[in-house]
């Protein structure tokens, strides 16, 4: 059993449970993935496969290394590729070229997700990690502006890790503890509860929760 799969976010939308009841939902697309490199303490010092999303990619447009690293486990299509930690007794079972399908998870079990959140450029402090800002009115010329950001005297520098404008998203975000809803083995789509980092078309990461 693999201990995750690859796959691409599609969108959201909604769905009803038996009792009636409105559920929020993500749709991914999940698989198929193909085992490129099986890692062993033996070889490599720890435990860990290699997993690639197979999309139909053309091999000849990666890095000759990238093609060479592909033609040993006879994955074809593959640009997307990730590692996942085998924890002692998870997934021994797997080798090399072996796939790995949605089918292997289930409704009403937990899962972590993660991907690459939406890049919003540069953004102020009041977006970016919501300061509350000056007055607007009464004359006053303070609105959005950062204010101080350290002392003159001493220590004469700003401390890092200062809260400040700059580029903000694009950033790894894990979201844990996602209800699978649905499982459609046949298109390959996974649906879990709630909001899923990144946007439509970006690609995530879905593990067994912990």
């Amino acid at each position: 059993m693999s201990p995750g799969i690859l796959g691409k976010k599609l969108g959201m939308t909604q769905v009803f449970r038996p009792d009636g009841q409105v559920v929020p939902v993500t749709v991914l697309k999940a698989g198929p993935c193909v085992v490129v490199q099986r890692k062993t303490p033996t070889t490599d010092g720890y435990d860990a496969i290699q997993l690639g999303l197979v999309e139909g990619a053309k091999t000849k447009k990666l890095p000759k290394p990238a093609q060479g690293h592909l033609k040993k486990s006879g994955a074809g299509g593959v640009k997307y590729t990730r590692e996942f930690l085998l924890q002692p007794g998870d997934g021994g079972d797997l080798k090399q070229g072996d796939r790995v399908l949605v089918d292997e998870f289930k409704p009403s079990t937990k899962v972590d997700i993660i991907g690459i959140s939406k890049g919003r450029g540069f953004a102020g402090l009041v977006k970016r990690h919501h300061f509350r800002g000056g007055p607007s009115t009464h004359g006053s010329m303070f609105h959005r502006a950062p204010g101080s950001i350290g002392a003159s005297s001493f220590p004469s520098r700003v401390f890092p890790g200062m809260r400040m404008a700059g580029r903000m998203g694009t950033d790894r975000v894990t979201v844990r503890n996602l209800e699978v809803i649905e499982v459609d083995a046949d298109d390959n789509l996974l649906v879990v509860k709630g909001a899923v980092p990144g946007p439509n078309g970006g690609y995530v990461i879905v593990r067994r929760a912990k």
